[in-house]
């Protein structure tokens, strides 16, 4: 028995030894400026991180513009050959909801490129709080990494934005912002529409709908998705237009808008849109079934009935100008077991899994022409 206590404690002093070792790694932090921002559509918003024009500023509603503030869909790209990989970063709001993990709404996923086209979720950091802070976290995603050159990309907070970043890696380390063909800078889908588009309530990061079918497409996707605030406002058409080298947009508003408002917005919002910019194609997405409308009558009712009226300003557009003009059906959006959801209409990761699958061949033609 004295023998296995002598041999446990040599092996515990052993793995202290490295622990004090690798604690001594000495560090170096890279800011986001030496490295590429992805999947963001404005050089002129109002913070780095925030997602429309600083101009739009007096014109937006004041939801809509705090919404803004998220940095939803945004990301990190570089290539390193650190051992270890590290990342601190500095809230905007530091908010908490109640049916969203704080790892989505707050956290950063760190993804690898594995071979010439996978991409794989590496971790995700907890968004704690660093003490003697109030909004700046701080977390080691990865160590002992084989010390090659990889490709990667960390995806920002969905629900809550921030104001710095900084990768950290070994001190020796060689980090590049990375191959720009990957997630090609080139190819761009632009996709305007609601709290689930935002990505609420995916548990990390990287599971949000555009940035899965950013990966999968190996293009960026510039994530407009307003919770509460996708309401085809005649500024927010302008705005669109004004993104440039636009391959498509997807424009997924039915949720946020009434009967009424699919009726009477619709038309001016995606008539102006393709006036100014006519060479860009246009995927019309109508809105999701909710699960609960299979026993509640009235939505039974009435969910159709939006979409059917989303549905008839298709029509009308398509019959003056057949150019351009794609639809979508919601059938399937959030999977055949209607179990996609976390409270009826905001998305598991399942649900975003199924939402990309259903739009990626819809997409795939205006990205890979």
């Amino acid at each position: 028995m004295k023998k296995y206590i002598i041999a446990i404690l040599a092996l515990a002093c052993t793995f202290a030894a490295w622990c004090d070792e690798a604690e001594k790694t000495p560090v170096k932090a890279v800011n986001y400026k030496d490295l590429r921002i992805i999947n963001k559509g404005f050089d002129n918003s109002e913070r780095v991180f925030s997602r429309l024009p600083e101009t739009l500023k007096d014109s937006a509603r004041a939801d809509l513009w705090e919404r803004q503030q998220c940095s939803a869909g945004m990301g990190l790209r570089f290539a390193t050959d650190s051992k270890s990989i590290g990342v601190r970063y500095d809230l905007f709001y530091n908010t908490h909801m109640i049916h969203m993990a704080d790892t989505g709404l707050k956290g950063t996923d760190l993804y690898i490129l594995e071979g010439d086209s996978v991409w794989r979720h590496v971790n995700t950091n907890r968004p704690y709080i660093k003490k003697g802070t109030e909004k700046s976290c701080e977390a080691t995603y990865v160590s002992n990494l084989d010390g090659k050159m990889h490709e990667y990309i960390i995806y920002l907070p969905l629900y809550d934005g921030i104001t710095d970043i900084d990768v950290i890696v070994d001190s020796t380390a060689v980090i590049t912002p990375g191959n720009p063909e990957i997630i090609d800078k080139g190819k761009k889908i632009v996709a305007y529409g609601t709290s689930i588009l935002q990505g609420g309530c995916a548990s990390r990061t990287g599971m949000a709908s555009t940035n899965i079918i950013g990966r999968e497409l190996n293009c960026e996707v510039v994530n407009l998705g307003f919770s509460g605030e996708g309401k085809m406002d005649t500024y927010m058409a302008r705005a669109l237009a004004e993104i440039p080298d636009v391959d498509v947009y997807l424009i997924d508003p039915v949720p946020n808008c009434t009967e009424m408002m699919c009726d009477t917005l619709t038309y001016g919002f995606i008539n102006l849109l393709r006036t100014l910019r006519p060479e860009v194609p246009i995927v019309m997405l109508e809105g999701p079934i909710y699960p609960y409308a299979r026993y509640d009558s009235f939505f039974r009712d009435y969910l159709p009935k939006k979409n059917a009226a989303y549905h008839r300003n298709y029509e009308k557009l398509k019959a003056e100008n057949p150019k351009n003009l794609y639809y979508v059906t919601s059938e399937g959006l959030d999977g055949v077991e209607d179990d996609g959801t976390v409270d009826g209409i905001h998305l598991t990761d399942l649900g975003f899994k199924y939402y990309a699958e259903k739009m990626i061949p819809e997409l795939r033609p205006f990205v890979e022409k």
